[in-house]
């Protein structure tokens, strides 16, 4: 069922939108200092947001929290709406990405870590359970955390493509 009131706001959401793509990745970083582009998932962000909107912003960095923190400082002061980070979502000991945000959040988005790992589960398994794919909102911008796989890019970009221009008109009132 549509409601009206969503489709009113959608209607009245900016057209253009800023972004920025943060791949967190020790060995894509060290490749793309040798000049290698390894970056799949980054890629598909980067395809996937130019098919509607503006990309402005886009960098590799090792899974380092002062990095992740600097990347988006960045980001944010270059008025950037949206930023889509890659990677650092897993449990091993260099993943960083949701210890590095979480706390950062003024508003967090639950929604779409639970609609992501629902629709995981629905293709593999209970393999869901790794994934703590999260967005949030911090300083008047979007952040949406996804795993590394190109697999989990696609699904997580599947989710929030479509409504960005509604989030954030929200986001801007």
């Amino acid at each position: 069922m549509k409601s009206k009131t969503m489709e009113k706001h959608r209607a009245s959401s900016p057209s253009k939108l800023s972004c920025g793509v943060i791949t967190l990745s020790d060995s894509k970083y060290e490749d793309s200092k040798k000049g290698e582009n390894t970056d799949e998932s980054g890629e598909l962000i980067i395809q996937t947001i130019e098919e509607k909107y503006s990309l402005d912003s886009y960098c590799i960095i090792p899974d380092e929290v002062k990095l992740l923190l600097s990347a988006i400082e960045k980001m944010i002061d270059k008025k950037i709406d949206v930023i889509f980070t890659t990677g650092g979502t897993g449990i091993g000991s260099r993943d960083i990405t949701i210890e590095t945000l979480t706390p950062l959040f003024e508003k967090e988005l639950t929604g779409f870590g639970e609609i992501f790992r629902r629709e995981t589960y629905h293709t593999l398994g209970s393999g869901a359970i790794l994934s703590r794919a999260t967005a949030g909102v911090y300083r008047k911008t979007l952040i949406f955390a996804m795993p590394g796989s190109p697999n989990a890019v696609k699904l997580g970009l599947s989710i929030i493509i479509d409504e960005l221009n509604h989030l954030v008109k929200h986001l801007k009132e």
